[in-house]
């Protein structure tokens, strides 16, 4: 495996991934929670990227800051994965401050990543 081809696959899908946070982000802060499907693809391209992250790591090894990157990937999924079994499925409101530190910890994780990779 190529690891530089592992990081802007895994870059790709996290770009996408981004745009529909932002856009569940503000439907959130518009006061509704976001439809299921995209709660569901946004989870699911994350997973892939950090799925293809993990697997480099394991296998070829990752620079230092995509190594940082895949750290805080987890972390923030671990928030996302809270945020959806405990509230969206239950049809409660997302806590506004859990979605900033989910996706706190994603953006300084993407950046790393872009900088790991295109650097």
């Amino acid at each position: 495996m190529e690891p530089l081809l592992s990081l802007k696959t895994a870059s790709a899908l996290l770009a996408l991934t981004a745009a529909g946070g932002l856009l569940m982000a503000t439907m959130r802060l518009r006061k509704r929670n976001p439809p299921a499907w995209l709660a569901m693809a946004h989870g699911f391209l994350a997973a892939a990227a950090v799925t293809i992250l993990s697997y480099a790591w394991f296998t070829v090894g990752l620079p230092g800051m995509a190594s940082v990157a895949l750290l805080l990937f987890i972390l923030a999924a671990l928030g996302g994965v809270i945020m959806n079994l405990n509230y969206h499925w239950k049809a409660l409101p997302l806590p506004v401050g859990l979605m900033f530190g989910h996706a706190g910890l994603a953006v300084v994780g993407f950046a790393l990543l872009l900088i790991a990779t295109f650097r």
